[in-house]
């Protein structure tokens, strides 16, 4: 038999996740009609709310939930020792939960976190919606996304460390402009969406202010080392590479620069490549790639003091809980 849970309510009443789990909470600012609805549901499926995570605000556990992909997990290493390094300080214990795609993992994450009754969260960029993040808020659920910048929400109990890949996007762009160059691409990475959306924005307003448009977003099906040269390696064989090719991770960056030496061009002579995310696997091609270098560790640390001190209410973070780490360009063999 299928387990009910609340997004299946929230379908069958045509709400949102949040108006459901306000109504569970006997929350004041539902109206009648809405709040009618959706205890119908919950009647009609004979969903049962969670007694402990009814009772969640009244208790503390000095646990912390670290929520991120399973397939990430490789490319956080330093973020989570970061993470764990300043919550061993202030006592706290990390449970963690890993999620793949499918809306029933993502579930099972939201209902395992209000059960286990957790003092705040930390997100990991896309891995949850605006929608489930009001759930956690309506169970008093201090939250912080660590990576990239979130979009504007309305959610009060959400804090934000992030590197603006914006803007990161949108400076490198204007100096290769300033070098007469405005044949770029960008390589499409599907387990990174929102850094992708930020990258892609940041090159579109570069190019619009020059009154150009940017076409060179490759996209293709998966983005694993595999598939991602041998998608590149037929698209090089009808295809000149870009002047400048972008990636986000290094498994790209090396199918990019393997696919063009193949196909017969020369980094950087023919093409100049540049990965986002700097890793020892990098140092290993010839020519080395250039990259950038993230705080990660930092980012990491940052996070997770942000988190403990929003725990306690602390003055500092009540009006700014948006932290913006920086970073550095390291010129390597790939680009002039």
């Amino acid at each position: 038999m299928k387990r009910i849970t609340i997004y299946d309510v929230a379908k069958e009443a045509d709400v949102s996740l949040a108006t459901v789990s306000r109504v569970i909470n006997d929350s004041n600012v539902v109206r009648e009609d809405t709040r009618i609805r959706v205890q119908e549901a919950i009647e009609k499926l004979g969903y049962k709310p969670n007694a402990i995570a009814q009772g969640l605000a009244l208790s503390k556990t000095t646990t912390v939930s670290i929520v991120m992909s399973e397939k990430m997990f490789a490319y956080n290493g330093k973020i989570l020792n970061g993470l764990m390094d300043v919550a061993k300080i202030y006592n706290y214990n990390i449970m963690f939960h890993t999620t793949s795609k499918g809306i029933s993992k993502m579930q099972d994450v939201i209902e395992s976190i209000i059960k286990s009754r957790v003092d705040g969260v930390i997100l990991f960029n896309d891995n949850f919606s605006l929608e489930e993040m009001e759930v956690l808020n309506e169970y008093q659920i201090p939250m912080v996304v660590v990576g990239s910048k979130i979009t504007e929400t309305k959610i009060g109990n959400v804090g934000n460390v992030y590197i603006n890949f914006e803007k990161m996007a949108y400076d490198l762009v204007n100096k290769y402009f300033e070098r007469g160059i405005d044949d770029i691409s960008l390589v499409e990475d599907k387990l990174n969406l929102s850094m992708m959306e930020q990258l892609k924005a940041g090159i579109d307003r570069a190019y619009a202010e020059k009154g150009k448009v940017f076409n060179k977003y490759i996209s293709y099906d998966d983005n694993n080392y595999k598939s991602s040269f041998n998608f590149l390696s037929d698209y090089y064989k009808n295809n000149r590479p870009s002047k400048l090719v972008i990636t986000f991770r290094d498994s790209q960056a090396i199918a990019v620069l393997n696919a063009c030496q193949e196909a017969g061009y020369s980094l950087p002579e023919d093409c100049e490549l540049v990965c986002v995310l700097n890793n020892k696997y990098l140092t290993m091609t010839r020519p080395n790639v250039t990259s950038y270098n993230i705080p990660e560790y930092d980012l990491g640390a940052v996070a997770m003091r942000l988190l403990t001190k929003m725990l306690v209410d602390d003055d500092s973070v009540k009006d700014n809980k948006d932290i913006e780490m920086s970073y550095v360009l390291m010129s390597k063999g790939t680009t002039k």
